[in-house]
Order: C-alpha cells, then sequence, then structure tokens
C-alpha cells in the first residue's frame, strides 16, 4: 500500500497556514513540498480559492485599425504603416487632416 504524500497534520497545517492568509510559496517550503502540490492539495480539500485574473487595460479611443482607415480617407497610401504605433498614426492623421 502506498503512503499518503499528506499526514493528517500536514493537511491541517496547510490548510489553517492559507485560511490565515499565508502564501502558498511560504506553506509550500515550510512542509518540503512543491507549490503545485500543496495548491493541488488545498483545492481537494476545497479551501482553495483563485486569484482572480488580471486583465490588460483597454485604451480609450479609436483602435489602430480606426486610425489607419482615416489616414486612408484622407488620400494616404497606409501600406506598410500597420506596424506603427498608435501615436505615430494619430500625428500622421493630424498632419494630413489639418
Amino acid at each position: 500500500m502506498k503512503a499518503p504524500n499528506y499526514t493528517a497534520a500536514q493537511v491541517a497545517q496547510i490548510t489553517t497556514a492559507y485560511q490565515a492568509g499565508m502564501d502558498i510559496d511560504e506553506i509550500a517550503q515550510d512542509i518540503g513540498k512543491s507549490v503545485r502540490s500543496v495548491r493541488s492539495k488545498l483545492v481537494r480539500e476545497g479551501v482553495y480559492v483563485a486569484k482572480p485574473k488580471t486583465t490588460s487595460k483597454k485604451v480609450l479611443g479609436p483602435t489602430k485599425k480606426e486610425l489607419l482607415k482615416d489616414l486612408e480617407k484622407s488620400g494616404l497610401d497606409v501600406a506598410g504603416l500597420e506596424g506603427a504605433t498608435k501615436e505615430a498614426i494619430s500625428r500622421l492623421l493630424v498632419h494630413f487632416t489639418n
């Protein structure tokens, strides 16, 4: 019979530490297990709560594609400008539409 990866005492220790706000990295180091192993055990115990994923900030204003279309309407050939930054395209747009 295979020995369990976690003793009842270890399960109690990691659960208590996690619920007290201790970081999983620290918990794993304290008991000599990998972060992945500790996280998996906490998930199986029903106590782990995943951190919300961060999303990139959405920049307000027209998209680069919209800026290129506006620039093209001003009569400028925009071929090759797809790799330009939004800021550079905006400066061209100001120059060619004023």
